[in-house]
């Protein structure tokens, strides 16, 4: 039984490129996770190179990477903020931006969040008026 096993995991490696390995740590990182199945380790193996295939050949057909014959991380962005299927991406793939664009945008924020708060307090005090 277990040379099965190991005659089916080595078939099962050349099926997959990414390292099981390295997904059955991932996959124990988890606390839910207390043992695992080598047809799982597999089948997640399997799901995860689809999906990235998935991924990469929409933002290549989708995005301007496709006129330089390359796909761009610009192209991966793009899919993850627009395409709907993609938007849980949006964190993990942000559209890259300049570190001076970025901190006028914070002081934006903080400048209307001040704002917002002058405005909660004039409404606080026109309540009081009213009782």
């Amino acid at each position: 039984a277990e040379m099965a096993a190991a005659r089916l995991s080595g078939t099962e490696n050349r099926l997959v490129s990414l390292p099981l390995s390295r997904i059955r740590v991932i996959m124990k990182s988890s606390p839910e996770v207390s043992s695992i199945n080598q047809d799982a380790l597999f089948l997640t193996a399997k799901a995860t190179e689809l999906f990235v295939q998935y991924l990469a050949t929409y933002s290549y057909k989708h995005g301007r990477g496709k006129e330089k014959n390359a796909l761009t991380y610009t192209d991966l962005s793009h899919t993850a903020e627009e395409c709907e299927t993609f938007q849980f991406l949006a964190d993990i793939l942000p559209k890259k931006i300049l570190a001076s664009k970025y901190l006028k945008m914070l002081e934006k924020e903080k400048r209307d969040g001040e704002v917002r708060e002058d405005d909660d307090e004039g409404e606080k005090e026109e309540d009081e008026d009213k009782a």
